[in-house]
Order: C-alpha cells, then sequence, then structure tokens
C-alpha cells in the first residue's frame, strides 16, 4: 500500500510526487506514455516557476541542458515599445524556456531519485473506493497487465482530458469560452529575446530555448481556427509578417526546423479541486489559455500548495485530511483567479484604449516597466503598477 498515488508524470505530476517522498511519504507515480517525450506547449517558464525549481534544487540541472535565460523581454503593440526585465522572485530575474522533453525528464529523475516508484505505459481505468464513497486507489492495466493499487489519497495531474478528474466526478466550477486558437514551430540561428507581439486580432511571440532554436507561436481569434485550419502554415507565416515585421525579417525565409503544430481546444475552466481520497492538480484541476504561458508555473505552485496542506494527514484520520484537501482547494482558487481573468483579458486579443495609455506611460519608465513584466510574469497583480510615479505620469 502506497500514501499516495500520482497519475501523471510531467510537470504537475512529476513534482507533486517528488516533493510528497521528500517529505517521507511512499509515492506511486503512473504515466500512460514514457517519460521524456514531447508535448503540446508554450514551454515558458515565469519567474515563479524558475523559483520553484531553484527551491527544488534543480535549476541547475536546467541551466546545463543549454536552455538559454530570457533575462531581456521585449513587447510591442502599436506606437508602444517596453523593453527591459521583470524584477523577479527570490532573486530570480530570469524566465527559462526548455523543451517538455527536457524538463519532464528532468522532474521525473528527480521523483524516482526521491524514492518515487514510477511507472510507465500505465492506463488507469478505474478508481478504487471503499463503502462509504472514498477513493482508496486505482485500477488499471501496465502494458496489457490488469492491477489494482491502494493508497489514502490519488493525485490527477494527468492533463486536461483528466481520466481521474472524470472518474472523481470532478465538476467544473468555472467555464468560459474559448478564445484563441494557437500555432508553432521552431527555427534555427534566429537571435531573440523573450518577445511579445500584440496587435487587434493578433499576438505572436518568440522563445528562446534548447539547441539554438527559437519557437516562435501565432495566435489568431478562435472563430479564425477553421480557415486558419485549411493552411495553417500560409496563415502563420502572414500572422508573423503582420504582427511581428521586424522578427519575420530575422526569419529570412528560413524554413521551420521541425513541423507546424497548433491546436484550436484552448480550455478556460476550473474544475473542483479536491474530494474524499483524491484531488487534481495542474490542467487536471484548471486550465486557461497558453497565450500568458502561466500553465507550468502553476502547475509547480500547485504542487508545492497540496504538498504543504496534506503533509501530515496522509495517515490516520480521514477527516483530517478532507480538510486539508478543502483547504488546498480553496488557496488554489484564490491564487489562481487573478491570473485567469487577465489571461481572459489578453486573450480577448481586443487591445483597449485605456490599457494603451497605460503602456505609453509605463514605457517611459524603467522601474515601471519591469513591474510591467513581474505582472506579465504572474508576480505581482495590476494593482502593483499604480505607483505614485505611474499616477503622475497618467
Amino acid at each position: 500500500m502506497f500514501d499516495a498515488i500520482v497519475v501523471g508524470a510531467r510537470c504537475a505530476g512529476a513534482p507533486t510526487a517528488m516533493l510528497l517522498a521528500r517529505a517521507g511519504y511512499r509515492v506511486l507515480l503512473l504515466d500512460k506514455g514514457q517519460t521524456g517525450t514531447d508535448t503540446l506547449s508554450t514551454h515558458l517558464l515565469h519567474q515563479p516557476g524558475v523559483a520553484a525549481l531553484a527551491r527544488w534544487g534543480l535549476l541547475d540541472e536546467v541551466r546545463a541542458t543549454g536552455c538559454p535565460p530570457l533575462e531581456n523581454v521585449v513587447y510591442e503593440i502599436a506606437d508602444i515599445h517596453l523593453e527591459g526585465c521583470a524584477r523577479g522572485v527570490d532573486g530570480q530575474r530570469a524566465g527559462y524556456a526548455p523543451r517538455r522533453y527536457v524538463l519532464d525528464a528532468i522532474l521525473a529523475r528527480a521523483a524516482v531519485a526521491a524514492g518515487v516508484e514510477l511507472r510507465e505505459d500505465c492506463r488507469v481505468t478505474g478508481l478504487l473506493r471503499d463503502a462509504a464513497g472514498r477513493v482508496t486507489g486505482v485500477e488499471g492495466r501496465h502494458g496489457e497487465v490488469p492491477f489494482t493499487e491502494q493508497a489514502p489519497l490519488v493525485v490527477g495531474a494527468d492533463g486536461m482530458r483528466s481520466t481521474v478528474a472524470r472518474l472523481a466526478g470532478a465538476p467544473l466550477t468555472v467555464a468560459d469560452p474559448l478564445l484563441t486558437c494557437a500555432y508553432y514551430t521552431y527555427f534555427d540561428g534566429v537571435p531573440a529575446d523573450l518577445e511579445l507581439y500584440e496587435a487587434p486580432g493578433s499576438w505572436t511571440a518568440a522563445v528562446p530555448t534548447n539547441d539554438g532554436l527559437t519557437l516562435v507561436l501565432a495566435y489568431f481569434p478562435q472563430p479564425r481556427f477553421t480557415e486558419v485550419r485549411t493552411d495553417a502554415m500560409r496563415h502563420y507565416r502572414e500572422h508573423v509578417r503582420t504582427t511581428a515585421p521586424a522578427l519575420h525579417e530575422r526569419l529570412g525565409g528560413r524554413e521551420p526546423a521541425e513541423r507546424l503544430r497548433g491546436t484550436g481546444d484552448q480550455q478556460n475552466y476550473f474544475r473542483q479541486a479536491a474530494g474524499a481520497g483524491w484531488a487534481l492538480v495542474g490542467d487536471a484541476g484548471h486550465h486557461k489559455d497558453s497565450i500568458t504561458a502561466r500553465g507550468i508555473s502553476d502547475a509547480f505552485l500547485q504542487a508545492e500548495s497540496l504538498v504543504r496542506h496534506v503533509a501530515g494527514k496522509l495517515t490516520g484520520d480521514p477527516a483530517q485530511l478532507d480538510a486539508a484537501l478543502r483547504e488546498f482547494g480553496s488557496e488554489r482558487d484564490e491564487t489562481l483567479t487573478p491570473g485567469y481573468e487577465a489571461t481572459l483579458a489578453v486573450a480577448q486579443l481586443a487591445p483597449h484604449e485605456q490599457r494603451m495609455s497605460l503602456l505609453r506611460a509605463v514605457q517611459t519608465d524603467a522601474e515601471l516597466t519591469s513591474i510591467y513584466f513581474d505582472m506579465v510574469a504572474g508576480i505581482v497583480s495590476a494593482s502593483a503598477l499604480y505607483t505614485p510615479r505611474l499616477l503622475s505620469l497618467l
């Protein structure tokens, strides 16, 4: 019998399992695939996520992969140009954007090193329950072999289409319409900072990553998805050309280093975070449009929050564990709601004049620019920007 079973071994599940094991618990980590594979992702780790890697002793390993630090941010819209760096958190001012097959493998290895039992090629097909309906474990198939395992806590970290969430009956508590569709690929030999370009109806980003590649993303309004997907590469190139002409010029007609990837399924929701014997972390419990690239950092913070709340309560009175899980859910919603609302505003792809006036004032002051990039990274809320200096400029 395990103390916890975590389903999903990527950037939400692997840290959750690792932190539980470091807290002294016996943990089983299951994944339907193989660790170290790629997945659809913007890659970007904002400074809160970087600070979490540093706390876990894993940041140096990410740096050692050759993933460049993102120490300068460029943001352009209309006549506005902001350039600088966030003030950061816990001494971490740079962001990073490691490839997911790099980052997820590092996290899985760290979990195993902490004592986690990792089983790949495992599909969960059901949840075990006691007579009162409390979740007490999982059943599934390891390859072709059926298995059952028991634990007082089952954690679903298995993504937007979470099997654990479905089997637990976790309802949506917040749901908003799809807002954007996104396409991206990689280019070799294109110098770039972390670059963000916005225009009415469009958003483009450039993000340096491993192996000298630069990730270039294009966001379209969701209603254009059917149109764009019919000739995605043509629409993608035209989008970059019109939204970020200087970046387009740097691409210089290069062919992409990898295939073009895209999605029109960027759901926006919160699910119930936990119940009797189960909890959800990462995209399983909360997902928002990737345009603000908050997903990985948010997953890290949820992992830390869950482990902090359940520590000392996995054995003994189940009522104490249930209370801890409710507290985790309340903290998750309180912490992530401001970023969710900010993301939905950005994903409307409709910048309004009040925001433009604010940004024109911000671009004249280096400190205000740093605070703005803190806001982009999710370190502070919009209220932090309204300093006496900004008010005088406005």
